[in-house]
């Protein structure tokens, strides 16, 4: 192997996690290349989505979602703020529109308490009115510290800390396979242009590819021949989510979301920093095996379904109004009928390959959990 190319440390993926993966492990001291299949970083996932900080109060107690949005949330204001990113907290309701989802706005409430989020509070409905008249709902839940944050302006500052500390990014450096040696991990990286594929070795590897993130775990050869290992072998499954703009003056200040449902967190009213509204996502489920196959147009039709999921909490949206914006596909570890999985940060202990871990199943809070998944990898590789 001493014809190989050489590197400390290997991270596969330029997303929002990626990113802030390389970040922390570039301030360790690390040597730390950053291999991504695109021609720029943060194409697909970290922007294809509704931007929002969430502040943690949507996932089961003691999951990794929960603990890692939660510690995550607070840690990424600060850096925002140190390192002006642009942001806002404008906070969101969450709206019961009938007494029958009245039980499930209680259990939200008394799972955030669970998780660590002590600053919500529940109002009638004509409370949720006078801060937002367009509303229709009979309760809801404030939730003061959840925000909006200019996602590209945050992968910015990651690549740029991660550079100053020695990283560097390669592009259109996708990664086709690999193999684990007693040596390190022999990645084969090809060239989007065709050019053979060069292989490099590495001492640590970190994947977190996103959508493609299963499809490069499983692509690895060598696995230890371990039930452990065996069983790690995930399955990717795409969510799609598509978004719509809405025409006219902003009906609300704040993000409006409905009770979550099985795949996500139900269509919500998200706001962009300049103030403007937009809707989504909705749950498509794509019938494909590959990342390479998605596509991202917005069908015109769905709107019908978009627009009766939104009059159930602003039945003054206007005929019309709404325009196909947008889509983004969540990184599934389960089909349809299956609950959502916890995120996976598959290290060492789990797999028991040194020096290799696995980021699988990073779907929202990702954007909001980044930087303490980063300390949960470098803490996996210690």
């Amino acid at each position: 192997m001493d014809t190989l190319d050489k590197i400390e440390t290997l991270v596969i993926g330029a997303g929002v996690v990626g990113l802030a993966v390389a970040r922390a492990l570039a301030l360790t001291g690390r040597e730390v290349v950053i291999l991504e299949a695109a021609d720029a970083f943060g194409t697909v996932t970290s922007a294809r989505n509704s931007e929002v900080i969430h502040a943690g109060l949507y996932y089961p107690t003691g999951s990794r979602k929960a603990e890692l949005c939660v510690q995550g949330r607070e840690r990424l204001y600060a850096y925002c703020a140190e390192r002006g990113i642009e942001h806002r907290r404008c906070g969101k309701l969450i709206v019961a529109t009938s007494g029958a989802q009245l039980g499930k706005l209680d259990a939200l409430h008394a799972q955030a308490r669970a998780n660590g989020v002590h600053d919500l509070q529940r109002l009638t409905g004509d409370d949720a009115r006078a801060v937002e008249p367009a509303l229709s709902c009979v309760a809801a839940l404030w939730s003061p510290s959840t925000g909006i944050i200019d996602s590209h302006g945050l992968m910015l500052a990651l690549l740029g800390d991660a550079e100053a500390a020695g990283a560097s990014l390669a592009l259109c450096s996708p990664v086709t396979g690999g193999v684990i040696t007693a040596e390190g991990i022999v990645l084969d990286v090809g060239d989007v242009g065709g050019a053979q594929p060069m292989q490099i070795l590495a001492r640590e590897v970190v994947n977190a590819a996103g959508l493609s993130a299963p499809a490069i775990a499983r692509s690895l050869r060598g696995w230890p021949a371990t039930p452990e290992a065996t069983a790690q072998q995930p399955t990717a499954y795409f969510c799609k989510g598509n978004y719509f703009a809405c025409s006219g003056r902003p009906a609300f200040s704040r993000l409006v979301y409905p009770i979550p449902e099985a795949a996500g967190l139900g269509v919500h009213v998200t706001l962009d920093l300049g103030g403007q509204m937009r809707f989504g996502p909705d749950v498509e489920w794509l019938d494909i095996t590959d990342a390479a196959q998605i596509d991202y147009a917005v069908a015109p039709e769905r709107v019908q379904g978009m627009a009766e999921a939104i009059r159930r909490y602003w039945p003054g949206l206007p005929d019309g109004a709404l325009q196909p914006s947008y889509s983004g596909v969540r990184p599934k570890l389960g089909g349809a009928d299956v609950a959502a999985a916890d995120f996976r940060i598959d290290g060492p202990a789990v797999h028991g390959v040194p020096g290799l871990v696995q980021l699988l199943g990073i779907e929202s809070p990702g954007l909001t959990s980044c930087l303490a998944i980063a300390d949960e990898v470098v803490r996996a590789l210690s």
